[in-house]
């Protein structure tokens, strides 16, 4: 019985072959779709977590169930607005940093 060496490769590997390269218009639409998806789980995690329904929680904002709905399973067409309003409402903190060639960038 031969035994064959199981190649591994990682995950950054595995998006290059499948999804493209970074820098790649493919990859960098892939990229952002998956932080929206994961902004609208986090905003659902939330909303959970305070014990609000999708409608209490537009009426906090403002906004139909309809749209609480869509920014937790996406929150690919909100904007920065609509999320900040969101988290102020679920009294959460949220924070944004910004990277330029590998350096963060601090607010003076």
């Amino acid at each position: 019985m031969s035994t064959k060496e199981m190649k591994t490769k990682t995950l950054s590997e595995m998006k290059d072959k499948y999804i493209g390269k970074e820098g790649t218009k493919e990859r960098e639409e892939y990229e952002y779709e998956l932080r929206m998806d994961v902004l609208g789980k986090m905003i659902k995690t939330a909303r959970q977590e305070r014990h609000l329904t999708q409608e209490e929680l537009g009426q906090l904002i403002g906004v139909q169930k309809s749209q609480i709905s869509k920014l937790e399973s996406s929150a690919n067409s909100a904007t920065i607005n609509t999320i900040i309003k969101v988290f102020k409402a679920l009294k959460a903190e949220i924070n944004f940093n910004v990277k330029l060639e590998n350096k963060t960038l601090e607010l003076t």
